[in-house]
């Protein structure tokens, strides 16, 4: 885990595209960007102000291991150029280093591609409320983190900072974004959700839940972008301590979320400081994540 901890970057030498909740993403020229992981973390759509170390090392080599296993469903944004050629300045290149990827600047599509796979989150809330998911009809008699039939997708708006993002159905997609298009990144999603699934429960992880983002190139082609079945972008259970009727423990921020959930907030900015425990213990479950799935992979 590297010895620093970077909250939020200043690269000079390069123009600031945009700063998200967790990544700060950088022009390099007209086809490229610099997005650097920082170890911002988020919860509940705020940026909370305390930092998780070596998180954004952990979520970039995550995202990394998936985009090169399913490379094979889908291209993914990475290019071939390197750090050191886009940030020759040691000072700068070091926050960055075993942080960044140097990604193809691609037309970023206005959904969130949510597959679920578990009956857990506002899905759980969805299903109590209306016996559906996002409209989609589950059996009755489920309990809380069920595994479901089969995955379903549960796309959503993406939201700006400080927003929250909206629940859609399918049928909303394709008024945003065509038939075609939105049927691909549908198909896609439950594809990759499928593939990931079937290797992290080797690994003794089940992924309930994942989201994943996607562009187009100048082609139209669908690529996949942001980051990919991260500790951030999905939950994750231990599989040896996984039983329905419960909330199970998590290596992901759904720790964070659950320690949130203690706290008299309202859930909207400013975000309240993590204690150092709640810190510890949760970059220890980011790095049990990693090393689980890609540990001698």
């Amino acid at each position: 885990m590297p010895l620093t901890t970077v909250y939020e970057t200043d690269i000079k030498s390069l123009p600031l595209i945009h700063k998200g909740k967790v990544r700060d993403i950088y022009a390099v020229d007209e086809e490229h960007m610099l997005i650097i992981t920082t170890d911002r973390v988020s919860a509940f759509d705020v940026i909370l102000p305390t930092p998780i170390p070596g998180k954004g090392a952990i979520l970039t080599q995550v995202s990394n291991f998936w985009f090169s296993r399913l490379a094979s469903i889908v291209p993914n944004h990475l290019s071939d150029l390197r750090l050191e050629d886009v940030l020759p300045d040691p000072d700068e290149r070091a926050q960055a280093e075993g942080r960044s990827i140097i990604a193809r600047r691609l037309r970023a599509l206005p959904v969130e591609a949510i597959v679920r796979g578990y009956l857990i989150g506002s899905g759980w809330t969805d299903y109590q409320e209306t016996g559906a998911i996002c409209g989609i009809p589950l059996p009755e008699g489920l309990r809380l983190a069920d595994r479901l039939p089969e995955a379903i997708y549960t796309p959503s708006t993406k939201a700006d900072v400080g927003d929250h993002d909206v629940n859609v159905d399918f049928d909303h997609t394709v008024d945003l974004l065509g038939e075609d298009i939105a049927t691909q990144l549908r198909d896609i999603s439950l594809q990759l959700y499928k593939e990931a699934a079937e290797y992290a429960l080797q690994r003794g992880i089940i992924i309930a839940d994942t989201k994943f983002e996607f562009g187009l190139d100048a082609n139209d082609t669908v690529v996949l972008i942001d980051e990919a079945l991260t500790p951030d972008s999905s939950r994750f259970w231990p599989a040896d301590q996984y039983q329905p009727g419960i909330s199970p423990p998590s290596f992901d921020k759904q720790f964070v979320r659950d320690y949130l959930e203690t706290l008299d907030w309202n859930k909207t900015a400013p975000g309240p400081a993590l204690p150092d425990e709640i810190v510890q213990q949760t970059a220890s479950k980011y790095q049990e994540a990693l090393t689980r799935l890609t540990l001698d992979s």
